[in-house]
């Protein structure tokens, strides 16, 4: 089975330019009722696997978004992404403070002062641009990492599932351009279920 790219994060890129910003926060429309919230639908059933089918897929993004594994590995990237964030807001606000003591007080500072100022802009700015590129690179390390983690647990399980199933080919929605299938050919659920099971089932490791 190949290796297929699991996506376990925020794009690395709005993260950081985000931490360039001050934070917004959303209208809560005050002074007007709010719209009670649409009660929860049950899922519908599943539609049952057809007879004699050889064909079958799996959304793999929806397993990695929606199964235990893929909810952990999303909190640890998003625990990092955050941290890296909380980083550079404060790198930026050392940069703006010291631009904005150059360009209030530039006039009365000293040649020497003014000067030393400048150099420490300097530096912050490449550090800053320097700290973005690493904590990319670490973010990514740890995406791969998980991602490698998941698809070694993951893909038994498919592997599994085609075997029970007598199938000659079991397929990722993505990957494959689907357009259309009968829907009882999703095992994206089932691979779900499976998946979180062996969670249920492994041993507890023993309190120290």
């Amino acid at each position: 089975m190949k290796t297929v790219l699991l996506t376990f994060s925020v794009a690395l890129s709005a993260a950081f330019a985000s931490a360039q910003q001050p934070a917004t926060t959303p209208s809560t429309g005050r002074g007007r009722p709010t719209a009670p919230a649409a009660p929860a639908q049950a899922a519908p059933a599943p539609a049952p696997f057809p007879a004699g089918a050889k064909i079958a897929y799996v959304n793999l993004q929806l397993i990695a978004a929606s199964s235990a594994d893929g909810k952990a590995a999303n909190g640890k990237v998003n625990a990092l992404v955050q941290k890296k964030q909380a980083e550079a807001q404060t790198r930026q606000k050392a940069l703006s403070d010291n631009q904005t003591k150059l360009s209030q007080g530039g006039a009365v500072l000293s040649e020497a002062a003014r000067t030393q100022l400048q150099k420490e802009i300097e530096k912050e700015t490449l550090d800053a641009q320097r700290f973005q590129q690493d904590a990319q690179g670490e973010i990514q390390r740890l995406q791969q990492e998980l991602q490698g983690d998941f698809q070694k647990k993951l893909f038994p399980i498919l592997q599994q599932m085609a075997q029970e199933k007598h199938l000659s080919m079991l397929v990722s929605a993505q990957d494959a351009g689907l357009i259309w299938a009968e829907p009882g050919l999703d095992l994206t659920a089932e691979a779900i279920k499976r998946l979180d099971a062996t969670n249920a089932a492994a041993p507890k490791p023993a309190a120290k």
